[in-house]
């Protein structure tokens, strides 16, 4: 049972948001460069130890939060399964897990991550509790993300890339806070997340409504940017679009219909439409960038 605890405590169900690291190898054309691969693969570990370290913090820092959530009653710390000293070694440990890997990669790398980490620190202490500026320092985190995955492989990265990764975060986050704001855990709001008083549903939507819109012209935009036609040599990435337009409009549906959004790697990883889109969005980017190498 503490074994268990302790892994939860980690919370390896979030490290799916670690997958952006892969989002430059991807579309830099070098998936299949093993040497790379590996490389990526590693700065996906590191990444995965540094976000652990971080919600291991969280859960520390907002224990008497979470006592008074439904939900968040039951995690580790606030259960009492695990006690805030043992919760501190490990976060010490995950720590210097992420630095080794980093240094391993490179110094730029290590940058980045140390970059990403400060960035966790002002938001879970500081920055949370601060309207619009908590959901941008959840962005600048994915996007720290797909900026390391670029510095670990040395290759550059779009412009429009990071827009849509602002984008997209946005999205995530604003979200995130309106499933907040209308779920059923309605009791001692104030008391499970302070910033939740500073918005409400109707000024969530119309946030949601511009970060939605600039995501999908974003990815658009890259899909024709110049940068894109000279590494794939095809203009054939824009018919990944409409992939990125349902799973938006299938997450809105899941968000106001559904009561769902609160915890957005649930709905990634449990909702069978979105899951379906993103392999077939994947698999559709993988065959117009790589089918070259396959003389096709």
């Amino acid at each position: 049972m503490k074994a268990v605890k302790i892994i939860e405590l980690l919370r390896p169900k979030q490290w799916i948001k670690n997958l952006f690291v892969f989002a430059p190898i991807l579309f830099a054309g070098k998936l299949l460069d093993i040497p790379l691969l590996i490389q990526n693969i590693l700065a996906f570990v590191s990444f995965c130890c540094i976000s652990s370290s971080v919600y291991i913090l969280n859960d520390i820092v907002d224990v008497e939060a979470d006592r008074v959530h439904k939900k968040k009653r039951y995690r580790p710390i606030a259960a009492g399964y695990v006690q805030i000293k043992e919760a501190k070694v490990l976060f010490v440990i995950m720590v210097f897990a992420a630095l080794i890997l980093a240094f391993y990669i490179s110094v730029l790398f290590a940058v980045v991550v140390i970059a990403y980490f400060v960035n966790n620190l002002l938001y879970s202490f500081r920055i949370k509790n601060i309207v619009l500026l908590d959901v941008f320092s959840i962005s600048i985190g994915f996007m720290l993300r797909v900026i390391a995955g670029a510095v670990a492989i040395d290759v550059s990265i779009s412009s429009w890339m990071i827009i849509t990764t602002i984008f997209i975060s946005l999205f995530l986050g604003i979200s995130k806070r309106r499933a907040e704001l209308s779920g059923p855990n309605q009791e001692n709001l104030e008391k499970q997340r302070k910033v939740l008083s500073d918005y409400d549903i109707l000024f969530a939507d119309q946030l949601n409504t511009i970060a939605a819109t600039g995501t999908i012209i974003s990815y658009a935009l890259y899909t024709v940017s110049e940068k894109a036609l000279q590494s794939f040599h095809t203009d054939k990435l824009i018919y990944t679009t409409p992939f990125v337009i349902y799973g938006i409009f299938r997450y809105l549906y899941l968000l106001h219909q559904k009561n769902l959004g609160e915890s957005p790697t649930q709905i990634v990883t449990k909702d069978l439409p979105i899951i379906i889109n993103s392999l077939f969005w994947l698999l559709a980017c993988a065959f117009i960038i790589y089918k070259s190498r396959f003389g096709l």
